[in-house]
């Protein structure tokens, strides 16, 4: 169950640091995944096809063949034909919402500036060839097709792959999930991979005789499809390291106890999920715990809440207002909930989070599906220096120089008397040849 900590008690603060480094331990970069995520790399880089094939057999069907690596896109249009009409207007109505939020965020070219001469201005151009992870070893996600394609494709990106692995040890009966294909095809994604894993992010990066190779891959994953980007990127670019989901929530004594056990608990059943809870109330802090305990009874994944409590997660009290800022800023989080009487001044005062959620009427789950921004986030703490996903991932910045004519003398003068400092003569000579 959720433990509480004092932050006066000097165990306590131990154990809740404890808890911060476990959590930014899972970006590790060594380790036994590490090392069994190197041998799939290389063996999927060497044998393509084959190894992919091998792998999953291994985890999810044992007759599986190449042939049915890519979906057709009949199956996805049959998938899309199959969906329950309630749901497929749920679904067209989140895909609406993300579409106009990231239209909206839409980085426009600045206008140039001159200097000294110089016009200087930035573009800004989209990656061609994305992969997407979309996880479905344990359960489908539809919601992360929408939330990693649609900020793609407002980006401008010409050519999108999704790779989603069927059930782990489903078998030969059991496919991915049509919900995850139908919504691929509802947003006109036709290249969709039955893989998943290190070996489907190998694939995406290398190519195979059925995968085609990609420049940027994106999307949240356990372990080893995170470490497998990670040893990877170089050769191909990534948005970051997305890992069991987390939240922090600020409460104050205007919180409603229900409300906030009841994000407490959607955020616990991700399997796993990880929750912090901080007030600067006991009384705040032990109304909300207990009805976390009534709550649960009526959870259907009770089994992973209660392992996502005790084992990841703790709720707080904190000295001051201050102190729980800084907790917060500490932790990082991937969502961050300020369930207080003003959260637009406590958000002003805090600066590490991957989403904000304010107030009391903003629960998390409306952010996961339907808000707009995406609910891809960084997560083990990667808040405090990166950010979430969003059409900025999919594009690039790049600078434009234009002197209409040449430099003028005092910027030749100054380029090569630099230049000729680190000992560049090519590069001094490069601008006074064209005062020529």
């Amino acid at each position: 169950m959720l433990r509480t900590l004092a932050l006066n008690n000097t165990t306590d603060r131990q154990q809740l640091n404890a808890l911060i480094e476990r959590l930014r331990s899972q970006v590790d970069g060594s380790g036994e995944i590490a090392e069994q995520v190197a041998t799939i790399v290389q063996d999927v880089r060497t044998n393509g096809d084959e190894a992919i094939v091998r792998y999953m057999r291994q985890w999810t069907n044992p007759n599986f063949t190449a042939d049915i690596i890519q979906v057709s896109p009949n199956q996805l249009a049959d998938a899309a034909n199959q969906l329950d009409p309630d749901i497929r207007t749920a679904l067209e109505q989140s895909i609406d919402n993300v579409r106009a939020y990231q239209s909206h965020i839409l980085p426009k070219d600045p206008p140039t500036v001159t200097i000294d001469g110089a016009q200087l201005g930035l573009r800004f151009t989209p990656i061609q060839k994305v992969g997407l992870h979309v996880p479905g070893g344990k359960a489908a996600y539809p919601s992360s097709v929408i939330m990693l394609a649609v900020p793609a494709q407002i980006a401008g990106v010409e050519d999108i792959s999704i790779v989603c692995p069927p059930p782990t040890g489903g078998g030969e009966q059991i496919d991915v999930s049509p919900l995850v294909l139908g919504t691929a095809h509802l947003l006109g994604v036709n290249k969709v991979y039955r893989i998943g894993g290190a070996q489907a992010i190998a694939a995406l990066a290398c190519g195979s005789q059925t995968v085609d190779p990609v420049h940027f891959i994106a999307g949240p994953g356990n372990a080893y499809t995170q470490q497998a980007k990670r040893q990877l990127f170089g050769q191909i670019g990534i948005d970051g390291f997305f890992g069991p989901s987390e939240v922090v929530i600020i409460a104050d004594e205007s919180a409603r106890p229900d409300w906030i056990a009841s994000d407490l608990l959607a955020q616990a059943e991700h399997d796993p999920g990880c929750c912090f809870l901080i007030s600067t109330s006991k009384e705040v802090v032990n109304s909300i715990v207990t009805e976390v305990k009534t709550q649960l009874r009526k959870r259907n994944r009770r089994e992973a809440i209660e392992k996502a409590l005790s084992d990841w997660s703790s709720a707080i009290v904190a000295l001051s207002e201050s102190e729980a800022i800084e907790i917060a800023d500490e932790i990082a989080a991937e969502h961050v909930t300020l369930a207080v009487k003003d959260p637009h001044d406590l958000l002003s005062k805090s600066r590490n989070g991957g989403a904000w959620f304010l107030g009391h009427g903003s629960p998390v789950a409306t952010g996961d599906y339907y808000a707009g921004p995406s609910h891809c986030l960084p997560t083990s703490s990667t808040a405090r220096y990166t950010s979430g996903l969003s059409v900025y991932t999919f594009l690039k910045r790049s600078s434009v120089e234009h002197y209409p004519t040449v430099p003028d003398a005092h910027t030749i003068a100054h380029v090569a008397a630099l230049a000729e400092a680190e000992g560049l003569d090519a590069h001094a000579h490069s601008v006074r040849i064209r005062a020529t």
